[in-house]
């Protein structure tokens, strides 16, 4: 049997600070160290690689790991990263003062959803922590906040919509009801680190009540989320946590925002996974953000992150984007000017944020002044872009630079005060002095004399006491245990006065002190905790004053990353050739000589991206079948579209020579393969259930790719579902999406003799001796072979199984009769979408519908049913 743990007084403490925080890992401060104990010691020893070792508990054994106190930046991000949330224990009274054992608390809760340390934060990414609500009827809210900006916003929705924000967001840490773990993770589980709450946080009551008390309003109309009660629920949640995690200095979230779905484009979660828009699905790879920011703010950073996944459908925005953009472009040397004034400021948003939660260091604090000094220059520089260059005085670029020249404050008061008060050389450490300018406090430029005099003095004693005594080696000098002393070497001992006081031995030398010395000392060490408690008490109030500022700085932050944003757009335009897309009201997609913006920058030096026209419109040729062989661009040419109307909503300029488009609202992709085995699902599977979330949210100006829809089943099944899928998008009588559709199957270049709206283009190749040259040309009509086998040749495949592939298809193209193959293909029965059982021009159909419309089917029973649908089946044999 097990020997008990017999309970020291330390033991007692640290069980009952455990037990206030469960799951979380315990740093408990002990002198100099954080210690952890027990299964927090086992993890945190794996996670940061640390000695676990064991000690003698009242006859027990329990595993300890610990590190020094001074390390605690290095080591929290890494427990944070693995997901860890970490309660730093400090000692909360001086140990030698404290009588019995010492008091500790809990100073912060560090999760990886809430942190403002900067060694656990990406300056250019966002940390956003995601509350989830699930509602009934398919009705789910959702909140983010980033705790290190203020950034605070929720919405509501179904179940796809939640997805996709939390796909475009990439929280660190969701929130969620425990009563609802199994659906959650069916819906959204095993991509982010979690944590459940009681579902008693999940009330509307509760939840309105969080948001009201701490924004001090009595409704939250004037956020304009009062109509979301499943987002504020979200919401709430979200400020309840922060409570639990004793965070509670958060006066720099001072606005929650709407999340509005009908604001940007509808992108899904395999859309934005399909395109590479923020991550890579292969390692290595590069995503668009990688080519698209050249931003110089870590705000404007975040800032374009965001823009990339919230994609714009009003004109109006994405149009003052453009014309911004297109005059940065237009006025280079200002536009330089521009971006070497925002490198000279820090993060604004975080800098500020931190003043919020009293957690800035004197140096933080001179870069925030820095940063707002730039503010002046940049309002210069925007002044003489709007008076620049060929801009009339209606111009709606004039009136956008006259915004944010308006919305920019240089906070003169504040940056002068620190400027006045804080030394430019100001330490990290608030409390060891040597922060405050002179002249700032009389009491304190009185005390710093007598500390700088004071050691003088000890010079001058030291020397005096050097020619009495005869002893050239001697020398003054300090520790904390004995304060100021005089050493002496052995060699000179027999010359010390009989007034000096020996203190301590060494093995070379004696130590003394005389009274004269322990006097000075006291008052050079008086002076020096005192100038410490007065720089201290005029720090914090710098600091406080900046707190008044953190709205105004706030805008400040969003204005200077708006900015910087458009301005990188501007970078990359100029840098890679893009042109400025036209927007129109109509549906066209009109793309001359388009490019990929990622591949054509991945080229190997020397080869240039073959640039391809692409026409779409719902009236003449809404979908294009797309055929050739693997390998010659048309998956390139699929995202390419895609890629190009995305960058147009957001604001940037376009890799084509032209554009012209209709705004769309929602662009879907189905590009690759790829199993979901975890969850028992096929390549075929996933492939049918996102070309399903595809079909089943059409609108009339969405934008399909489909990229070998059916490839994951044998070739008949495949080819049936392919053109059943191709008929409806084309006779759909409320929508027609514009489509391009990337297929092997040239059954299915058929279609465009049957249907006046599907055109058959081919991405070109040519045969050369042989081999097969890839052209990556988009060109009209059908492409009538794959080259698979060449492909796989030029795969490295061994060549008798090139030879044996080619003499195997050569017998089966021999005996497959094309003649009998394609008048198959033109015999596939037709699918008159135009027709409906329910023609009105047929009376019968009229008296049929009316009779079906009119039944209440809940209230019918089996017997009531049968015998209403053979009065229905009469009435059609009539």
């Amino acid at each position: 049997m097990a020997k008990a743990k017999k309970e020291t007084p330390l033991s007692k403490q640290y069980n009952q600070i455990k037990a206030k925080y469960p799951g979380a890992l315990l740093l408990f401060r002990v002198g100099d160290f954080y210690e952890t104990f027990g299964e927090d010691a086992i993890r945190a020893s794996k996670i940061l690689g640390i000695v676990l070792t064991k000690r003698n508990n009242g006859g027990a054994h329990e595993e300890l790991a610990g590190f020094p106190h001074h390390s605690l930046d290095n080591y929290l991000p890494k427990l944070v990263r693995a997901g860890e949330r970490v309660a730093i224990c400090d000692q909360l009274e001086d140990p030698s003062t404290a009588k019995g054992i010492v008091k500790r608390g809990v100073t912060e809760l560090v999760t990886p959803g809430v942190s403002m340390n900067d060694n656990v934060l990406d300056l250019r990414r966002n940390n956003y922590l995601a509350a989830v609500h699930i509602g009934g009827d398919d009705l789910y809210g959702v909140a983010f906040l980033d705790m290190s900006t203020g950034e605070f916003m929720t919405s509501q929705g179904h179940a796809a919509y939640v997805d996709k924000m939390l796909q475009g967001f990439s929280p660190s840490e969701v929130l969620y009801c425990k009563k609802n773990k199994a659906e959650f993770n069916n819906l959204f589980g095993g991509k982010f680190h979690t944590f459940q709450l009681e579902d008693w946080c999940f009330g509307y009551d509760y939840g309105y009540e969080q948001l009201t008390t701490h924004f001090q309003t009595t409704t939250l109309k004037g956020f304009g989320i009062d109509n979301l009660p499943m987002g504020i629920i979200a919401a709430g949640v979200i400020l309840h946590y922060l409570r639990e995690t004793e965070h509670r200095e958060v006066g720099h979230i001072g606005n929650v925002t709407r999340l509005e779905e009908e604001k940007y484009v509808w992108l899904d979660r395999f859309t934005i996974r399909n395109l590479e828009l923020v991550y890579p699905q292969q390692e290595g790879g590069v995503p668009l953000i990688q080519i698209l920011d050249h931003t110089v703010t870590p705000m404007g950073a975040r800032m374009l992150r965001k823009w990339v996944v919230l994609p714009l459908k009003d004109r109006a925005p994405i149009e003052e984007r453009l014309n911004t953009v297109a005059y940065f472009l237009g006025n280079p040397e200002l536009h330089e000017g521009l971006i070497h004034a925002m490198k000279q400021m820090g993060d604004l948003e975080r800098l500020i944020s931190k003043v919020a939660v009293r957690r800035i260091n004197p140096r933080e604090l001179v870069q925030l002044k820095r940063s707002l000094s730039q503010i002046g220059p940049i309002k210069d520089l925007l002044s003489q872009l709007r008076s620049s260059g060929e801009i009339d005085k209606s111009s709606t670029v004039k009136a956008t630079l006259n915004r944010y020249i308006d919305q920019l404050n240089t906070c003169s008061f504040l940056v002068e005060r620190i400027e006045k008060e804080l030394r430019d050389d100001a330490p990290i450490l608030s409390n060891q002095g040597k922060m405050i300018r002179s002249g700032v406090d009389a009491e304190l430029d009185e005390l710093h004399a007598i500390s700088y005099e004071g050691k003088d003095y000890l010079v001058k004693l030291q020397n005096r006491e050097m020619e009495r005594t005869g002893i050239g080696s001697l020398k003054i000098a300090y520790n904390r245990v004995f304060g100021y002393y005089l050493e002496v070497t052995h060699a000179h001992k027999d010359k010390v006065p009989s007034d000096w006081i020996r203190k301590q031995t060494l093995v070379n030398a004696e130590r003394y002190i005389t009274p004269e010395l322990k006097e000075y000392e006291e008052k050079i060490l008086n002076a020096e905790d005192r100038i410490n408690a007065i720089e201290f008490r005029l720090f914090n109030d710098i600091v406080l004053t900046a707190s008044e500022y953190i709205s105004t700085i706030q805008q400040n932050a969003f204005v200077i990353s708006t900015l910087d944003t458009l301005s990188s757009f501007a970078t990359v335009a100029r840098k890679h050739h893009y042109t400025k897309p036209v927007l129109t009201e109509g549906k066209e997609l009109d793309i001359k000589a388009g490019r990929h913006p990622v591949i054509e920058q991945q080229l190997p030096v020397g080869e240039s991206y073959i640039p391809n026209d692409l026409y779409l419109d719902d009236n003449t040729q809404q979908i294009i079948i797309i055929t050739g062989p693997n390998m010659a661009g048309k998956s390139a040419l699929l995202r390419q579209t895609a890629l190009i109307v995305l960058m147009a909503q957001m604001g940037s300029f376009v890799p084509a020579s032209a554009v012209t488009m209709g705004i769309v609202d929602k662009i879907f992709t189905r590009v690759g393969a790829s199993d979901n085995l975890s969850r028992g699902e096929s390549t075929f599977m996933v492939e049918m259930t996102e070309t399903a979330s595809i079909l089943n949210n059409l609108s009339d100006r969405s934008l399909v790719l489909m990229d070998e829809i059916g490839r994951g089943t044998s070739t008949y099944d495949g080819v049936s579902i392919a053109w059943a899928i191709t008929e409806y998008l084309h006779s759909q009588k409320k929508f027609k999406p514009k489509t391009l559709f990337a297929t092997h199957y040239h059954e299915l270049n058929q279609l465009a003799d049957d249907f006046p709206r599907i055109k058959n283009f081919n991405v070109a190749v040519k045969e050369v001796d042989n081999k097969v040259i890839f052209l990556r040309k988009l060109k009209p009509g059908g492409s009538a072979h794959s080259f698979g086998i060449h492909v796989a040749q030029i795969a490295g495949m061994p060549q008798p199984i090139v030879l044996r592939a080619s003499e195997i298809m050569q017998h089966l193209e021999k005996d497959h009769k094309a003649e009998h193959h394609k008048k198959k293909m033109k015999e596939v029965p037709k699918n008159n979408y135009q027709l409906s059982i329910f023609e009105p021009a047929d009376p019968r159909m009229e008296e049929l519908k009316e009779k079906i419309g009119a039944l209440d089917v809940n209230t019918l029973s089996p017997i009531e049913a049968l015998l209403k649908l053979n009065e229905l089946q009469k009435l059609l044999q009539k």
